[in-house]
This record gives structure tokens, C-alpha cells and sequence, in this order.
């Protein structure tokens, strides 16, 4: 593997992991091929935008043409595809948006990861891909339940990853984390929107009655875990990732205030959305027997996220002061508090 092509490279994951395998490797190239949607940035790339071992390329995963012309051009030896919509909620007002993207985007890079031969084709997943997990862990073999569009679109993925690796010989692997936090998460989703709400003395608005549970994980991690997945990882495999450890939202909430020194009466319930799932839960035995193990806990995941959401305002300041976040934050969560 020494020309890898990162499909969503410009996203949150995405760019954290291309940071990690050019600092971690001086023997691959790698080409981030993004189409720059709302949540793509390069502003995230910055750290490697001098370094010869790196090309950005912009593209959109469902264009065949646009796909096959990278892969072409780079010679192309491994797929990481991190390209996908990803926000549950905005899946609830716009499920095709993520078939499109999810599903379709998938069946083209599986297309193109066939026609070149690639040596590995690893798709990213999510927990959620399991639906709700009341007691006990999910492990691999579980069924899949997806219980939102997002959840759905990914499980289609994944089976889609599965049939090509089944039907044409693509050297496949999955992994499927855990909430991620950390550097570079565009603040829609909970916790940096959590940390700059609370950074700005807004209310943190929490759904229901906060007691959802999440394994979250520092997203270092996670791109550990892929990397050693890719390169250790038994071809046809799914592999979990996360921590093992799940945290109430509340939880989450209240120690994000401690740590800036703000007041708990900050948060603000507001009304649930709808299918919320209760808890996800991992079992994530298979990947420790290839030697990853979570090096952050909870804590020191969440303390630093909020020190580098505090000691970076230069980059999240102008995305919250744009007019699509504001309009998606008025129309998400306006007249919501109970």
C-alpha cells in the first residue's frame, strides 16, 4: 500500500487520519479526494498542505468519471473511504441525500476498486449500523437493525462492501466505530457544538432527557485502529471500534462545563428526535487481538477536545458565524425547549 486514496479526506476522520499516516509513514502518498460539502474544509488539511507526500484532488464519490480519473492518475493501490453524509439529523429531512452518497457513492468506489485491482478497499462504518444495544454488546456477526436513513444508507454500504469482496474478489474490510471526538468535527454534531455553545455562555441543547448512552472515542484512536486494520486486518473482516466504555449525554454535558468553568444551568432540554436510539455498546475484542488498544478514556478524550476547540476559535468561529450553519441551527433547534 503505497498510494492511498482518502475519499472524504477534508472531513473530520478523514483529515485526522491522513495527518496520522503522513506523519506515521515516509513511504506512501496520499491523495485526498473530497467534494467539499458543507462539512469539508480544508482548512483541516492545513497541517500537511506543504508536504510533497500530499495531493488534494476534488471529486465527488458518486461520479465514476471523476473516481477512475484519480485512481489513474495516482495509481491508486488502496481505497479509504471516508466519504459519506453522516449527520443523523439532517438524514431525518433529507434521507435521499444519504442513499445517494452512502449507497451509490460506495457501488462506484467498489466499481473502481475493482476495475484497478486495488491490494485493500476499507470502508468506515458506525455502531449504528446495529440499531439500539439495551443490554450486551454488539459483535460482528450481529444482524443489523438501523433504526434512521443515516444508520441505513451506512448498513447498505457495508453489505454492498461485503457483495464485491463475496462476488468479485475486492479485498475488503470494514471497521465500525464509535462516536468520535476530537480536532476538526464540524459543530453540528453533539459535543463540539457543546463546547462552543458553552465557550459563547449559549444553551447546550440536549435531547430528551440526556440519558442516551455513547462510547465515545478519541478520534487518534480510531484512526489507529484503521491503520492497523489495513494493514493487519483479514480481507472479507468487519472489525468494531471504540473504547468498550458508554457515557450518558448528560454526563458528557456536565463535564464539558466543568472544564470551561461554566454553569450545569446552561443546558437546555428540548424535545427528543424521533427513534433516538437509547445506547450503542461494542464489543471490541476482534481488534485487540491485532494488537490496538484505545489509548485515551473518556475524560482525557473530552478534555482534550474542549482544549483544542478553546485554543482554535480561528477555525470554528467563521463556520459558526456562516449562514448555512445559522440556518441549520434555527431550523434544528428552534422552539424545541421543554
Amino acid at each position: 500500500m503505497k498510494n492511498i486514496l482518502v475519499t472524504g479526506g477534508a472531513g473530520f476522520i478523514g483529515s485526522n487520519f491522513v495527518q496520522l499516516m503522513l506523519k506515521k509513514y515516509d513511504d506512501i502518498f496520499v491523495v485526498v479526494y473530497d467534494k467539499l460539502s458543507y462539512a469539508g474544509n480544508l482548512d483541516n488539511l492545513l497541517p500537511v498542505a506543504d508536504n510533497p507526500r500530499y495531493q488534494f484532488y476534488k471529486g465527488d464519490i458518486c461520479e465514476s468519471d471523476e473516481v477512475n480519473a484519480a485512481m489513474g492518475k495516482y495509481q491508486i493501490d488502496t481505497i479509504v473511504n471516508f466519504a459519506a453524509e453522516t449527520h443523523v439529523d439532517r438524514s431525518l429531512t433529507d434521507p435521499g441525500g444519504f442513499i445517494q452518497t452512502d449507497v451509490y457513492g460506495t457501488y462506484i468506489l467498489l466499481e473502481a476498486a475493482k476495475k484497478h485491482g486495488v491490494e485493500r478497499y476499507h470502508q468506515i462504518s458506525t455502531d449504528e449500523v446495529y440499531g439500539a444495544v439495551l443490554e450486551g454488546r454488539s459483535v460482528e456477526t450481529d444482524q443489523l437493525k438501523p433504526r434512521s436513513p443515516y444508520s441505513a444508507a451506512k448498513a447498505g454500504g457495508d453489505m454492498m462492501a461485503l457483495a464485491y469482496a463475496t462476488s468479485f474478489g475486492v479485498s475488503v474490510t470494514i471497521t465500525r466505530g464509535s462516536n468520535n471526538i476530537g480536532p476538526y468535527q464540524y459543530p453540528e454534531k453533539v459535543v463540539p457544538l457543546f463546547i462552543i455553545n458553552a465557550i459563547d455562555n449559549q444553551p447546550l441543547p440536549l435531547y430528551g432527557d440526556g440519558l442516551q448512552m455513547r462510547d465515545y472515542q478519541h478520534v487518534f484512536d480510531h484512526c489507529e485502529g484503521i491503520d492497523m486494520v489495513l494493514r493487519h486486518g483479514q480481507p472479507g473482516e468487519i472489525y468494531n471500534l471504540g473504547t468498550g466504555v458508554e457515557t450518558t449525554n448528560i454526563e458528557m454535558a456536565r463535564l464539558i462545563l466543568k472544564l470551561l468553568n461554566k454553569p450545569e444551568s446552561l443546558i437546555q432540554p428540548i424535545t427528543d428526535r424521533p427513534g433516538h436510539d437509547r445506547r450503542y455498546a461494542l464489543d471490541c475484542s476482534k481488534i485487540k487481538t491485532l494488537g490496538w488498544q484505545s489509548q485515551h478514556t473518556f475524560e482525557q478524550a473530552i478534555e482534550s477536545t474542549v482544549k483544542w476547540y478553546a485554543d482554535n476559535e480561528w477555525w470554528w468561529r467563521k463556520i459558526k458565524s456562516g449562514q448555512h450553519y445559522r440556518e441549520y441551527y434555527q431550523r434544528q433547534y428552534a422552539g424545541r425547549e421543554r
